[in-house]
């Protein structure tokens, strides 16, 4: 008896030896990185040691950055001839401005395969996945124009003391932006050449927008607790702060190429930028977040709210100060003012989205045939007045260069699916991509003739470009 109970001690040993290794393994393969790569790391030194360590830091981050930008583009104020944006306060930019490699031409590269590209090294670095200034904080950084204005109406400091915005001002939308009204047409810009903050908002919509819709605006202008904006230690702004708005990125309904890096991929080396996009008709958008296809507005809203705008992480968003939407009374109310933006004028198109002859220049009308035809433009942004098919695309672009390569902290690897944005008033919206890799649409023309293969001449370029404008 005393046997058998050894026999069966021993298998029951060994039993748990054998589930314990292979749990090790399952969980080394599943999870082989350690937690402070998904999660947010709690701060481990005091306040003041990390702020002064970030600002003594912060020349040689954004020089670096600097150097990536220069490296890349051409980044020279060069308008586009007798083209404003909507508001006519801001020249669009003219040209192309990603650089090539030495001795390579466009058209020349597009004849190449993209495993000749790969191997060879060729894809123009500006046609790469653009890095975060600081990769490895990430976080919400916003262009001067809106710190500016902010601090000056609200007395709240979008600052951050570790890092800046690197786009030259140029190469970003105009500020503030317009505002059309899908109930009010007629009236065209309703901003008053103004922000909308906590301060005017009322002042400036009432009697133009619905009880539900000001108080849906109101929310939207409010600031609540942010990863890098809080009243925490955890904070990359001097003082403690109430946070950043849903309109502090969205400026007026549209963008200020305020930046931040994807919620939907960890480890932090592969979070690729977030380039901030227009909330402009999103009554007509089904789909909405670069990668998460949610399915309506509202889901959107509180989504966010949640996990401290973007960074995908609730834990952490939860320790800066919970303030969960009521689904019913704010989140949609909140919806329902982000439906009423329109999208700019376009005096030359018809109802139906397509140019009228009688207005269109012959350039521009080739521009629409290449857009309908060999440019193939139109597979993901027609039909429709929208110009978008509310779907997600993968472009596939690591065909062209090496997964796995780094650059300013930024590990390389493929993008996956991304839904189509609207290409309406898309002159207003620069830069281009979800990354804002690309810096005006002559660039965009450049990078999708080499991705889709379609072998456009110069004058089609141009062409596809004079149309892009008048949409």
């Amino acid at each position: 008896m005393s046997g058998l109970r050894e026999i069966i001690a021993f298998i029951l040993i060994a039993i748990t030896i054998a589930f314990s290794v292979s749990a090790h393994a399952l969980a080394t393969a599943t999870y082989p990185l350690p937690a402070d790569l998904i999660y947010r790391s709690f701060p481990t030194i005091p306040f003041s040691e990390a702020k002064e360590l970030d600002e003594r830091t912060k020349p040689r981050v954004m020089k670096r950055q600097s150097s990536l930008l220069e490296e890349r583009y051409d980044l020279s104020d060069r308008p586009l001839k007798g083209v404003m944006m909507s508001g006519r306060r801001k020249a669009v930019q003219a040209g192309v401005r990603v650089k090539l490699p030495n001795g390579v031409s466009w058209d020349t590269l597009a004849a190449k395969s993209p495993d000749e590209i790969r191997d060879q090294a060729l894809l123009p670095r500006g046609f790469l996945p653009l890095p975060h200034v600081k990769q490895a904080t990430g976080g919400q950084v916003f262009p001067e124009v809106q710190i500016n204005e902010i601090g000056r109406q609200e007395g709240r400091d979008l600052r951050r003391f570790d890092v800046g915005f690197d786009l030259p001002d140029h190469l970003t939308p105009e500020f503030p932006p317009p505002i059309f009204l899908t109930t009010h047409p007629e009236l065209g810009d309703v901003s008053r050449g103004e922000l909308l903050t906590t301060r005017n908002f009322y002042e400036i919509m009432s009697g133009i927008i619905t009880p539900v819709q000001m108080e849906g605006l109101r929310l939207l202008l409010t600031p609540f607790p942010q990863e890098e904006f809080n009243e925490t230690e955890d904070r990359k702004v001097a003082e403690e702060s109430l946070g950043v708005a849903c309109l502090d990125c969205h400026s007026n309904f549209h963008t200020n190429a305020a930046f931040h890096l994807t919620p939907d991929v960890r480890p932090q080396a592969q979070r690729f930028r977030l380039d901030t996009t227009s909330l402009r008709g999103l009554f007509n958008q089904q789909i909405h977040g670069s990668k998460r296809s949610l399915r309506s507005v509202e889901d959107f809203t509180e989504f966010e709210q949640r996990t401290a705008y973007f960074n995908g992480d609730h834990v952490s968003a939860a320790r800066k100060g919970v303030n969960l939407l009521d689904r019913a009374s704010q989140a949609s109310l909140m919806a329902q003012m982000q439906n009423m933006i329109d999208f700019p004028p376009a005096p030359k198109l018809d109802a139906l989205g397509r140019l009228d002859p009688s207005l269109a220049s012959e350039q521009e009308l080739e521009g629409e045939r290449v857009f309908m035809g060999k440019g193939r433009c139109a597979l993901c942004h027609f039909p429709g007045t929208a110009f978008m098919d509310n779907n997600m695309h993968d472009l596939k672009l690591e065909r062209f260069y090496k997964v796995g390569q780094k650059v300013n902290d930024l590990v390389m690897s493929s993008d996956g699916p991304i839904k189509t944005f609207t290409l309406r008033g898309i002159k207003d919206s620069p830069p281009y991509l979800h990354d804002g890799r690309l810096l005006t649409l002559a660039d965009t023309v450049e990078f999708f003739n080499l991705v889709l293969g379609t072998k456009l001449a110069q004058q089609e370029k141009d062409a596809l470009v004079a149309y892009l404008v008048t949409l």
